[in-house]
């Protein structure tokens, strides 16, 4: 039986929370804006990531960047279980500086790092978030981060756009954002930016790992994300980032976020309530 909560602890700010298990989910291509620390209780979970599978088991963290693309499956019959933290950019830079001699912006070396230590590190900071252990909760999570940054961490680099091809990918990309409910076809994009579709398509998918198209439905369920944060019905989300009606959203959110729109909304409210 396949079950995920997808929420927000108000004690962790810039945090999200998961837990789930899977047996047939399949993630599509995606990207996530805050760190993925995805600690693996039972099962294996294989995901694509810089260009090959790897597969993280039992004991084992599946460790993903901001914006990197990766995918997410289950490498055995019977699924994977696990609980993720997703801290932000902002939570992780700050725990690197007070604990680490990391320089410029830490990240993750390795996608893959077995250490039942911090997998149960991970899942103890869930536990102390549902039953409302604020203390618990921050601590724990500062000694993990800490622990993976010391045993797994690095510079991550510059992403400046430094080629003509990156610039360009830089500019399409903005278009997009721009125009995200209505975006022009791949040709006339290309014609607006002075090069060719296929000249186009390859340098978006060289900067950003995946084609225009599939970079648009990423970039619109993580505004439908915040659009539910704010309080707007899945219905309005929907149409207001381009989405055709509310189960053309819950397709893409469920592949990318792991949770339908409407479940994903009632935790954030549930949070924002008690608050």
């Amino acid at each position: 039986m396949e079950r995920a909560r997808h929420w927000r602890y108000e004690e962790l700010p810039g945090v999200d929370l998961l837990r789930a298990r899977y047996v047939h989910k399949t993630f599509v291509r995606h990207t996530h804006e805050n760190f993925v620390i995805a600690a693996i209780a039972a099962g294996v979970e294989v995901f694509h990531h810089g260009g090959s599978d790897v597969s993280a088991g039992a004991g084992a963290l599946a460790l993903v960047n901001p914006d990197t693309p990766h995918t997410g499956r289950a490498g055995v019959p019977e699924g994977w279980r696990y609980g993720a933290v997703y801290p932000s950019p902002e939570v992780v830079a700050a725990i690197a500086a007070e604990t680490t001699t990391l320089r410029g912006t830490p990240g993750f070396v390795s996608p893959v790092l077995d250490d039942p230590a911090t997998v149960r590190l991970v899942h103890q900071v869930l536990g102390a978030a549902e039953q409302g252990n604020a203390l618990a909760a921050d601590t724990l999570l500062r000694i993990a981060v800490t622990r993976l940054l010391r045993l797994n961490g690095g510079p991550l680099p510059e992403r400046r756009p430094r080629t003509a091809g990156a610039r360009i990918a830089a500019r399409a990309r903005a278009v997009l954002e721009e125009r995200m409910a209505g975006p022009p076809t791949l040709e006339r994009l290309a014609t607006d930016l002075g090069t060719s579709p296929f000249a186009l398509l390859r340098a978006f998918r060289d900067t950003y790992g995946m084609p225009p198209h599939a970079w648009l439905t990423d970039a619109r369920v993580r505004r439908a994300r915040r659009l539910l944060d704010a309080g707007v019905r899945p219905a309005e989300a929907a149409v207001a980032v381009g989405f055709t009606d509310q189960p053309h959203l819950n397709r893409h959110f469920a592949r990318i976020v792991g949770v339908p729109p409407g479940a994903y909304q009632r935790e954030r409210k549930n949070v924002q309530d008690r608050h």
